[in-house]
């Protein structure tokens, strides 16, 4: 075809009498779209507004409807094509496409929508869904893809897709994050390994702290320097981490720490220390207990009690120990039904650990580590009272002190 032949069949197509009709058809256009816009749209936005439930004001903020008024004109044009018998097949297989379109983009905001209203439930903190409202968008929008090009080529979408095959491949290696983490999804729903709102610790990603999203790929998590870390959806399947869910459901946080005591201060009790310790309330009931109990097997076993080495004895570490265990047992933030230990640990060249192994019933951050600071605090303090030193390295200050003794002496 010349040229000529090109310009004589758009004079034909588009005389002034067919340009009065398209400049008519886009007016109708506008029309249907303003009316659409400003009466429907806004009309239902007015009483899902006044109604009281929620659901109805998510679809009004997340646009539902919004595409209503982009298939008016559409509607229009593809009906008013007929007009024009030279490009109408064209015209509205382009239109069909479209329309189309507009309908998988319809679909896309009515899962979102369906995702918001989802999540104002109480499951939502257990179950998340974002990650499949995320898989149907990919597939819806590939589909609608497929379909509306098949729409404008004029051919069936089975021809489309009956290609794919050839291409799976490359299908799979582009899409290939997205199907892992599509499974990974799956698996982390059915075994409840993570849900929003966890403390998770992943080291190999630096994650340390709040689960605040998990979409299908990937899943962020907000430290408690108040960064963000993001990990992919399918790494928590590959990798180990640690969820602290289970603390936060007991109720119950642990305090696992130790104090190191000077083992060259653990001694026997005389009678003066075992006066003193019966004056504490707390362990009064133990010492009597316990110095009745050791009197009885000496007794019963003929011991020799002038050398301190015969038999049974008190010591006063073991007091120390019961008096821990006694000022925890009273302690009205310590979890009394949960592990409660207080323990010595094999001794090491820094002494002789003796390990707090109880929980906290307040499991907020800044609440718990004030209890653990207020019960050591207390411990710490209380040692001297039973001759037990605690032990900690030379300082500075001690070796002043060593040097001050040592000149001291050599100027006597």
């Amino acid at each position: 075809m010349n040229l000529e032949n090109i310009s004589s069949l758009l004079k034909s197509s588009f005389s002034p009498e067919k340009l009065v009709i398209i400049l008519g058809l886009l007016l109708v256009c506008f029309v249907s779209y303003y009316a659409i816009r400003r009466y429907l749209i806004q009309g239902l936005q007015y009483i899902f507004r006044r109604t009281e439930y929620k659901w109805d004001d998510i679809l009004i903020e997340k646009g539902v409807f919004n595409h209503l008024a982009y298939l008016a004109p559409a509607i229009v044009l593809y009906y008013g094509m007929h007009l024009f018998p030279s490009i109408t097949g064209p015209a509205q297989r382009i239109i069909g496409a479209y329309v189309f379109i507009n309908i998988i983009l319809w679909l896309g905001k009515l899962l979102t929508a369906v995702e918001a209203i989802y999540n104002t439930f109480p499951i939502s903190k257990k179950y998340t869904i974002k990650g499949y409202i995320q898989t149907l968008k990919i597939i819806f929008y590939i589909l609608g893809l497929i379909i509306a090009i098949s729409l404008i080529i004029d051919r069936s979408p089975w021809v489309l897709l009956s290609g794919i095959g050839a291409i799976t491949a490359v299908l799979i290696f582009v899409f290939k994050d997205t199907i892992l983490s599509f499974v990974a999804s799956i698996q982390i729903l059915m075994n409840d390994m993570v849900r929003v709102g966890d403390w998770i610790e992943m080291p190999k990603y630096g994650a340390d702290g709040s689960v605040i999203d998990m979409a299908l790929h990937t899943v962020k998590v907000q430290n408690w320097d108040k960064t963000i870390t993001t990990i992919p959806t399918y790494k928590l399947i590959e990798d180990s981490f640690k969820n602290w869910r289970g603390m936060s459901d007991s109720g119950g946080r642990r305090i696992k720490r130790s104090i190191l005591i000077d083992q060259t201060s653990i001694r026997f009790c005389d009678d003066e220390m075992i006066e003193k310790y019966e004056k504490i309330q707390i362990l009064a009931e133990y010492v009597r207990r316990k110095k009745a109990e050791l009197d009885a097997y000496n007794k019963e076993h003929g011991i020799d009690t002038s050398q301190v080495v015969n038999g049974r004895r008190m010591t006063n570490m073991g007091t120390f120990r019961a008096y821990v265990i006694a000022y925890l047992r009273n302690h009205p933030k310590i979890r009394q039904d949960l592990t409660f230990l207080v323990r010595q640990l094999a001794p090491t060249p820094e002494g002789l650990p003796l390990e707090i192994y109880v929980f906290s019933n307040d499991i907020v951050w800044a609440n718990y580590e004030a209890i653990q600071a207020d019960i050591f605090d207390h411990i710490l303090a209380v040692v001297p009272e039973f001759g037990i030193k605690v032990f900690q390295k030379p300082s500075g200050y001690d070796l002043t002190k060593i040097s001050g003794l040592v000149r001291h002496y050599n100027e006597q």
